[in-house]
């Protein structure tokens, strides 16, 4: 059996389980709830992230590109990019996806099937974490923008206000002038 049958074959199980290693990244409180809920409504973080990733794997098990790969990623990704996660953080769960694929094909990954389907793959694996660290970075650099774009409207505003108040208090001040003819 090939690598991309056994893969496909066993698709549901990783995809529980990588969808638990993304859980597990968060506080425990945080985890428990997001993976309880499955309503879009009630847990839209924890919805996104499961169809996401299901979305995501069967993507990679049929062997799409980067290129159709990055927004199911981009979607898990732009949420960590808001919460706390350092950007090693916030795509290490793509790291996972390895231990989560060794741990469900065990045996049959090492010795019966060639070593070059498990190099590729593994590659494979490497490659979509490269891409979710330029992904991540992109939107950080994004959310800096808009905070930066906000503090200069923010200042901008108080000078705005700070010059009304001056020439306000330069007219009040000013001596009435009146002129004779």
């Amino acid at each position: 059996m090939s690598l991309n049958a056994l893969l496909s074959e066993r698709k549901t199980a990783i995809c529980d389980k990588w969808l638990d290693e993304v859980l597990r990244t968060y506080p425990a409180d945080t985890s428990s709830f997001l993976h309880k809920r499955n309503n879009r409504f009630d847990n839209p973080v924890g919805y996104i992230i499961r169809e996401s990733i299901e979305a995501l794997l069967e993507k990679f098990v049929n062997g799409a590109e980067s290129s159709e790969l990055a927004t199911p990623l981009e979607d898990i990704i732009r949420i960590r990019a808001v919460q706390d996660f350092s950007p090693s953080d916030g795509v290490s769960f793509v790291f996972s996806l390895k231990t989560v694929i060794r741990e469900e094909l065990g045996e049959a990954l090492f010795n019966g099937l060639p070593k070059e389907e498990v190099v590729a793959l593994e590659s494979r694996i490497d490659d979509l974490v490269l891409l979710s660290f330029d992904i991540f970075m992109k939107l950080r650099e994004r959310i800096y923008e808009l905070k930066v774009n906000e503090a200069k409207r923010s200042v901008s505003f108080l000078l705005d206000r700070a010059n009304e108040m001056y020439e306000r208090r330069d007219r009040e001040s000013a001596p009435a002038t009146t002129t004779d003819a």
